[in-house]
């Protein structure tokens, strides 16, 4: 039984892997290219919110919301991968492991990430978004995987029901006071001298959510019943989807944007899914994680036509996730141009492109970004699958790869 992809993995254990996490995370992997793809292509992500109810549309609400998705059960399943890796190989090697995998996250993150959102090679922006998340969150769980199973429940469920609470303090300026509680858990830009940087991931409920994920991961350690692992799942995500409903409904927790009636019913719907991801808050956890335990529970079969080609996104997501920033915004910039747009415009020395003021009136129909994102997925997917074809048949000699 192998270490999911997304942590990495040693050649030791590499073997076989769980096929119905490989596919989960090929899903999500996936689906997340659809929100990058709306953020370069529409013309709506220029002027403003696609959550914004007196503005978007249902098609463009929930072409946002079903990304919402993707970070979530990707920290969950970081988590479950970092477990099978500490039955495999010892507590100590994952400590370790960890360790120096979340230093490397932070530290593409920094470089190649950011310079693939921005095409600033100036250095004069940093984005702090997911991978960041992914990189500290793995260092702290380096440190927490010495506790025991007991404490790192108490201490996930903690961090996940009760962030909450700090929902009202706000630290002002851009002082090391400021900075550190943007870190822990308000989404907001800093501006020190001619550097920006903008604290997109709040770290508190993600570290609550890897831990989770490691503590769920014994439920997939060798010899444990694949029947009771299925009901557990089951029960567990239920759980979770019934606690979203009822928690939302009393409107007293969990979120800090309430919901309300709308005009038309759908609009109403629409408000009672629209919840808080900067930083992810109770409602957004449970409505996302819940169905991921669900989708865990019945998918543990045979690969078919259809599976098979998604869990090939699954088993490369760094490889796939550098590479698809990459491919998208060049093809914005390319967009732009044929738009009547200069290639400049299209990239930033001071802030995020999809902020530029100079794309007004740059963009296209959501029936555009969905055929773009389409073509992209099947541009990538020979590229992937080679380099999964690759790193098995090399990472026994090139170490490195274990970190793509």
């Amino acid at each position: 039984m192998s270490l999911p992809n997304l942590a990495g993995g040693s050649p030791a254990t590499r073997s076989s892997r769980i096929e119905s996490i490989d596919l989960l995370r090929g899903v999500v992997m996936i689906i997340m290219a659809l929100d990058h793809t709306r953020d370069y292509f529409n013309r709506s992500a220029y002027l403003f919110d696609p959550t914004d109810l007196h503005q978007t549309s249902v098609a463009l609400f929930f072409t946002r919301w079903i990304t919402h998705f993707c970070a979530p059960i990707f920290m969950l399943l970081a988590g479950i991968a970092a477990c099978l890796y500490g039955i495999k190989n010892g507590r100590k090697a994952l400590s370790f492991f960890l360790l120096t995998r979340g230093i490397w996250l932070i530290i593409a993150e920094l470089i190649i990430v950011t310079i693939g959102w921005t095409f600033n090679t100036h250095f004069t922006i940093y984005i702090l978004q997911v991978i960041w998340a992914f990189g500290v969150s793995m260092i702290v769980l380096s440190a927490l995987v010495n506790l025991s199973n007991k404490w790192l429940l108490a201490l996930a469920l903690i961090l996940i029901a009760g962030h909450d609470l700090l929902d009202g303090v706000h630290v002002s300026g851009d002082g090391w006071q400021a900075f550190l509680w943007a870190f822990l858990h308000q989404q907001r830009p800093f501006t020190f001298g001619p550097v920006l940087i903008f604290m997109g991931y709040p770290i508190l409920p993600w570290i609550g959510l890897i831990t989770l994920g490691y503590w769920l991961g014994s439920l997939y350690a060798p010899g444990q019943d694949a029947a009771i692992r299925k009901k557990t799942l089951r029960r567990w995500g239920w759980a979770a989807i019934a606690l979203f409903v009822l928690i939302r409904a009393l409107d007293r927790y969990g979120d800090p944007a309430p919901w309300s009636a709308q005009p038309h019913a759908i609009f109403t719907l629409l408000s009672f899914l629209d919840v808080s991801k900067y930083p992810p808050s109770l409602l957004y956890i449970l409505m996302t994680i819940g169905p991921a335990l669900l989708f865990l529970s019945v998918t543990e079969r045979p690969l078919n036509a259809l599976t098979r080609p998604i869990t090939v996104f699954g088993r490369v997501p760094m490889f796939y996730y550098l590479l698809h920033i990459y491919v998208l915004h060049g093809l914005a910039v390319l967009a732009a141009m044929l738009s009547g747009h200069r290639a400049s415009d299209m990239t930033s020395l001071t802030t995020w492109v999809t902020a530029n003021p100079q794309l007004k009136g740059y963009g296209f129909s959501l029936w555009v970004v969905y055929g773009v994102w389409i073509g992209v997925i099947i541009l990538l997917y020979p590229l992937c699958k080679w380099f999964d074809s690759y790193k098995r048949s090399h990472v026994a000699r090139q170490r490195w790869l274990s970190y793509l």
